[in-house]
């Protein structure tokens, strides 16, 4: 599966069964959709939410967002006949809750053909078999389920997630290692913005690619984490320009700032420089 090279800032949840949700979704400035069938359903209303999904992407509107759609477990009675009505809706991929291993992933494929996979990790099990899950030739992305991770660890809460740290690391390492994009969990106090920027800088510094989020008044704090700043533009573009100078000029070690400039370093300024024009180009959509 190829890497996902578009930005993924900011991943909203969006019940699948709320025609008012679905339709105000098309106008958020959010990079991707997860278009949720478990968690945010009743349990009366999951066979009918697959018709209401069904049908609001086929009225379409949700622009360059990306598309994912949440199913139940296929250990539930719903989750295979999820899997089978979202394979035919107009999504570009897939999400499974509660991957534990490989085989989860593959009893999906059996089901959707060639169609991205997306991997919730939120358990205990999953953080420990996060390479292998990772390795899946069909998976493009992992979310992490925090949430539920910090059930089953029966961890306390920090602001600093230290109890969680672990599953994260293991996570993050799994998907760069496999070239998986990987999204960090939700932040649950939506209307507390200190600490859902805390938690954002947080994931962006370890390396996350983008945060779900549950409520649409968190998606500035989120795209402006997983954003590069203005300084960060700034040092790219003059660490590429030193850099391109010094091998013109026969060698191989440029200095900006008081620090030594390498290829790795130019390497990065680069992935900043496209990751700017990936977003530029979002927002012109």
């Amino acid at each position: 599966m190829s890497k996902l090279t578009r930005p993924l800032r900011s991943v909203l949840y969006i019940p699948g069964s709320k025609p008012r949700a679905l339709d105000k979704a098309r106008g958020l400035a959010c990079d991707a959709i997860i278009f949720d069938l478990e968690d945010a359903v009743s349990p009366d209303e999951k066979t009918a939410a697959r018709a209401t999904l069904a049908d609001a992407l086929q009225t379409g509107g949700y622009g360059t967002r990306y598309k994912v759609i949440r199913i139940n477990g296929l250990d539930t009675e719903w989750g295979a006949d999820d899997a089978r009505a979202a394979a035919k809706m107009d999504a570009d991929a897939i999400l499974l809750p509660k991957v534990g291993s490989p085989a989860d992933l593959d009893a999906l494929a059996e089901i959707v053909g060639d169609i991205p996979l997306w991997a919730m990790m939120e358990t205990p099990g999953a953080m420990l078999n996060a390479a292998a899950i990772a390795a899946h030739g069909q998976l493009q992305a992992m979310v992490m389920g925090t949430n539920d991770l910090a059930k089953d660890l029966q961890t306390r809460f920090r602001a600093d997630r230290l109890p969680l740290m672990a599953g994260l690391g293991l996570c993050v390492l799994a998907a760069k290692a496999h070239d998986c994009a990987i999204i960090d969990g939700v932040f649950n106090a939506f209307k507390d913005d200190e600490g859902h920027k805390f938690e954002c800088d947080q994931g962006r510094d370890m390396g996350f690619d983008g945060k779900t989020l549950i409520h649409p008044a968190q998606l500035d704090v989120a795209n402006a984490a997983f954003s590069p700043s203005d300084a960060e533009v700034d040092l790219a573009r003059r660490q590429i320009e030193a850099y391109d100078a010094v091998i013109a000029s026969g060698q191989s070690v440029a200095v900006v700032d008081g620090k030594i400039v390498e290829n790795l370093h130019v390497a990065t300024a680069r992935e900043t420089l496209a990751k700017v024009d990936a977003i530029a180009a979002l927002n012109a959509e």
